[in-house]
């Protein structure tokens, strides 16, 4: 049967960026899968499918026999005269499916199969596109706005942004271009999802090493980082060389490099902290930018501990909300009080 479809193979592996050699296999999956209602009796079919010279067979190969027992196989001689006159007992007889039932079928119930595989390839792509960029930075276009996620398109592809993942003051409209993490690579039941965040703390990661050389080459090492969304961040790093302070070169001159940072998390504020083994030592860099006087440790088994600070270190420490002394509480993994220092006394 001649067949006219290499053009629109052709224009389809172009729209979808899926390989022709995907999408004729999804067309001769979906004869094979068609043609079983022709074939009755559980028979192998065949499929010559040559889209570039125009070329589409859909046939079973049986044995010519006097009395057929298994017509998955076999077909009698009589019945087989009819495809062939010359038939002898033994041969292999192709039966070809009729021409105006492979139009039919090629029309019709191809129709299905062909669009589920062409999908099952394209979400493969996806995920396989996808997958390995966990942690990565990419910018979308805002497509739409749905109940509890915004879909961006990123290199044409779309890919959800939960509102839950979106910063707390910040609006997004049709058309805004979105810089955002890659935080999950899945298959669902929809097909693959790709998951972005702009409020979790690999984002802000990613953000400091594309801003500061010394953390994209591993001279400065972020070892944990914390975060109120939109509020304040605590980012906990240490030098592996003795002559970098680790601190200094995050915030950069004049603070311009955090800064930078921080506009990009609409005025998040960001601490850079120096870590430390010294588990009181830490904690008190962690309360910054407010000055301990000291810190007791109240329980270990606890793991409680109180910081005692001046009185106009007091508000900063705390911070608006807590938010200053719940985010040192969960950099260290101890819970901090804080007091004033004439009140302790």
């Amino acid at each position: 049967m001649k067949v006219n479809v290499w053009n629109t193979i052709l224009q389809l592996s172009k729209e979808r960026s899926v390989e022709p050699r995907v999408i004729i296999q999804a067309i001769e999956e979906s004869l094979r899968v068609a043609s079983a209602k022709f074939f009755s009796q559980s028979e192998k079919v065949q499929v010559l499918f040559k889209p570039e010279k125009g070329e589409l067979r859909v046939y079973v190969v049986k044995r010519a026999t006097e009395s057929p027992k298994n017509p998955a196989e076999e077909v009698s001689l009589a019945e087989a005269r009819t495809v062939r006159p010359d038939v002898k007992e033994g041969d292999a007889i192709e039966i070809d499916l009729p021409s105006d039932t492979l139009g039919r079928i090629a029309a019709q119930a191809a129709k299905q199969v062909i669009f589920q595989k062409v999908r099952d390839a394209e979400q493969e792509k996806i995920y396989s596109e996808f997958a390995p960029r966990i942690g990565e930075i990419v910018t979308g276009v805002v497509r739409r706005i749905e109940d509890s996620v915004i879909v961006l398109e990123v290199n044409r592809i779309e890919v959800a942004f939960p509102l839950r993942e979106k910063l707390p003051y910040e609006e997004h409209r049709r058309g805004d271009l979105v810089k955002a993490v890659i935080t999950q690579v899945f298959r669902g039941t929809q097909g693959a999802q790709v998951i972005v965040s702009r409020s979790s703390p690999r984002f802000l990661a990613r953000l400091l090493e594309t801003e500061i050389p010394e953390i994209a080459n591993k001279t400065i090492e972020i070892k944990d980082i914390v975060r109120q969304p939109g509020d304040r961040a605590k980012v906990a790093v240490a030098s592996r060389e003795r002559d970098i302070d680790p601190v200094g070169a995050c915030i950069g001159v004049k603070g311009n490099r955090v800064l930078a940072i921080s506009k990009e998390l609409q005025g998040e504020k960001v601490d850079i902290i120096a870590w430390s083994p010294d588990l009181v030592t830490y904690a008190k860099a962690s309360l910054s930018p407010a000055k301990v006087d000291r810190l007791e440790l109240v329980s270990r088994a606890e793991k409680a501990m109180l910081a005692i600070v001046p009185g106009d270190q007091l508000s900063l420490a705390i911070g608006k909300k807590g938010i200053n002394v719940k985010l040192a509480s969960r950099l260290v993994g101890w819970k901090i009080s804080i007091k004033q220092e004439d009140a302790h006394e």
